[in-house]
């Protein structure tokens, strides 16, 4: 029954939205200036405007402007076009949209920062019944003054609405960019959310030489969307290699400038200029070491095509070094378009004694050593995987080196993606690996994301089952749950935005999930300014109340080494711990995800659990600490800087 259910809940997901006939419509407002009145915004002509009033004086932010429907529709976004005439007062930054049924009570489902320009805004969400809409303008776009203009409103609506199950977890509120972010990392010291896009908010061609990145930050804690333009780096950070080095710094390499390195500083809220590498690269993969290197391969969608060996940044001097032992070409994938594909997204894991595996996306699976001049060792087949171009891994479980795969196609475009799925074990380096295939996936997929949660489970989001860069036709709306314990995936709610090319999904402090991003393709139709929030199945009780969750009062260090036993004092009993480090996604690839299960002994509601004790594992950097009880319900996560030595 409920698979049936499921099925339906997925076909609704996508179904075609189509702006709402307004006719009968009526609109209220806090504040309107004389002959902008607020019916403008619904009357099908973009030269007249909403206003809010600027004389005799000005009113102040925020503004509100509330549409009433006059009956019940299955709403799932709303269009906001700005004015059209030869001025920006007025246009909406940051803002709230809520709906309701009953024009009293409110329910919040979408916030964020819209770009100052005179494109026409969509701001999708999960369909929610409602006879009103209010949207709420904080702030005007461009800092300009207190007012707030419209030149069209409408609600986009569909045919059919089913409540979503909360034991299938909720995708919640949608969250507006300024930009389309195509890169993002979690912060460690605040649980921000960085991203970027490219010398432009929707657009990266055109962009190398640029040196300028356009980027935004979102703060769970307020719901507020800042941004940023980057430019003393002098470096537009589209298309590149991310890692979080061992301070749980964004660490960014090539993209459309090829050769640079740039270093977010979280402390400082600041980027900064690092070496250039030795080798110009765009679409490359990077791990952190157990030693804190950084290690680098492949790249040759920028900067050249072919031999994009092995380099090492080091920070004890601040420089790269070329691996000449450790060739990029034992990783190439068999891609039809030869070398410019053949070497992208490395799916790249930091190990033991300085060692990266490389997992795919080439069926053929490698050992990098990064001593000395480095070397390289073939770690055997995937199985019976092909190539899975644009396909996920994800370390699940790091303190038994098990390494899910999923997905991906032979080639990184125009061919059908597969359901593959396997578990990956790994071992002391240099050694043969050992890949199992286990159940599909219930739906082929490339270009997608996946997330490992507290409990071991991994969610996987997005793709499409034919991947066309900037092409939402076949995207999956369905998401997967796969259980480790099981070896199968599960189907959970859709998504209700595309997630494909340019897409990225990253795990919260608070075990929630963020799901955004895909297009920047400049007047296209397939950008998506915006993001989503799941929240798993865990954080509900049954009946669909909220769970209670465990909090963790305090814990004896948030600066440790490695081997370290950490002291935790609850407010309730817990079953165990986790260790998830926190991560950095961009074209799929996620290195910096990791996942370590950690078994603690018990002294009433005061717990001490061991980290692994070799840096390998529990790589350096900063990583999120949860507690989960009986029922699996985990609770907000205490960051922790795990030191090598």
């Amino acid at each position: 029954m409920w698979r049936r259910l499921l099925s339906t809940l997925v076909a609704y997901a996508h179904l075609a939205v189509s702006q709402t006939d307004r006719t009968g419509w009526t609109v209220a407002v806090d504040s309107f200036q004389t002959g902008n009145e607020a019916t403008n915004v619904l009357d099908g002509n973009t030269a007249t405007i909403w206003h809010t009033q600027w004389t005799p004086v000005n009113v102040a932010l925020p503004h509100n402007i509330t549409i009433d429907m006059k009956k019940t529709y299955n709403v799932n976004g709303l269009t906001y076009l700005p004015r059209q005439d030869d001025y920006n007062n007025g246009n909406i930054g940051q803002h709230t949209i809520q709906v309701s049924l009953d024009g009293k009570t409110w329910t919040t489902t979408a916030i964020g920062t819209y770009i100052d320009d005179k494109s026409l805004k969509t701001t999708p969400w999960t369909t929610a019944q409602a006879r009103y809409v209010r949207l709420i303008a904080q702030t005007e776009a461009g800092g300009r003054g207190p007012w707030t203009s419209a030149a069209e409103i409408n609600i986009l609506s569909t045919a059919t609405y089913v409540k979503p199950l909360t034991n299938l977890g909720i995708w919640g509120m949608t969250v507006d960019f300024p930009i389309v972010p195509a890169a993002a990392a979690v912060l460690h010291d605040s649980g921000k959310v960085l991203m970027w896009s490219s010398y432009k908010p929707t657009d990266f061609n055109g962009g190398g030489g640029s040196g300028t990145t356009d980027t935004a930050t979102y703060d769970p804690a307020t719901g507020t969307v800042s941004q940023r333009i980057v430019t003393n780096t002098q470096h537009d950070m589209f298309c590149p290699g991310i890692s979080l080095d061992a301070s749980g710094r964004p660490f960014v390499t090539g993209g459309n400038d090829a050769a640079k390195l740039s270093i977010y500083d979280p402390n400082a809220n600041s980027w900064v200029a690092g070496p250039n590498m030795q080798i110009q690269r765009g679409y490359q993969a990077s791990a952190t070491l157990s030693d804190g290197r950084i290690f680098t391969i492949g790249g040759s969608w920028s900067g050249g095509e072919g031999n994009k060996n092995g380099e090492v940044w080091s920070p004890a001097t601040n420089t790269w070094t070329l691996l000449g032992g450790c060739p990029v070409a034992p990783m190439l994938t068999a891609d039809v378009r030869g070398a410019y594909r053949a070497d992208n997204h490395g799916w790249l894991f930091g190990w033991k004694s300085g060692s990266v595996f490389q997992a795919g996306p080439s069926k053929a699976m490698n050992w990098y050593t990064t001593s000395g001049t480095g070397a390289q060792k073939a770690a055997g087949l995937r199985s019976t995987d092909a190539d899975a171009m644009n396909g996920n891994a994800v370390m699940y479980d790091a303190a038994n080196g098990k390494i899910l795969t999923v997905g991906g196609a032979p080639n990184y475009q125009d061919n059908p993606a597969t359901s593959n799925a396997f578990i990956v074990t790994i071992g002391a380096p240099g050694t043969t690996a050992s890949p199992v295939k286990v159940g599909s996936m219930a739906n082929a997929r490339a270009f997608h994301n996946s997330v490992v949660m507290p409990d071991g489970k991994v969610l996987v989001v997005g793709g499409e089952s034919y991947p066309v860069p900037f092409s939402d036709d076949t995207s999956i709306f369905a998401s997967e749950l796969f259980n480790p314990a099981t070896s199968s995936f599960t189907p959970v709610n859709p998504i209700s935005v595309p997630r494909v090319y340019h897409s990225w999904a990253l795990l919260l402090p608070d075990a929630t999930i963020i799901s955004g991003g895909g297009g920047l393709c400049g007047a296209c139709a397939t950008n998506h300014p915006n993001a989503q929030i799941y929240s798993p199945a865990y954080l509900f009780n049954a009946d669909g109340s909220k769970a209670a969750r465990p909090v963790i009062n305090s814990v004896s260090s948030t600066n440790v080494v490695v081997g370290a036993k950490i002291t935790i004092t609850m407010n309730k009993a817990v079953a165990s711990f986790s260790l998830v480090r926190y991560g950095s996604a961009t074209h799929s690839v996620n290195t910096d995800q990791r996942r370590i299960p950690l078994t603690p002994t018990a002294s009433g509601l005061t717990y001490t659990v061991t980290v692994p004790s070799d840096s390998g594992v529990a790589l350096p950097g900063s990583w999120m600490l949860f507690a989960l009880d009986s029922a699996g319900v985990p609770s907000v996560a205490k960051s922790i800087l795990i030191r090598s030595s």
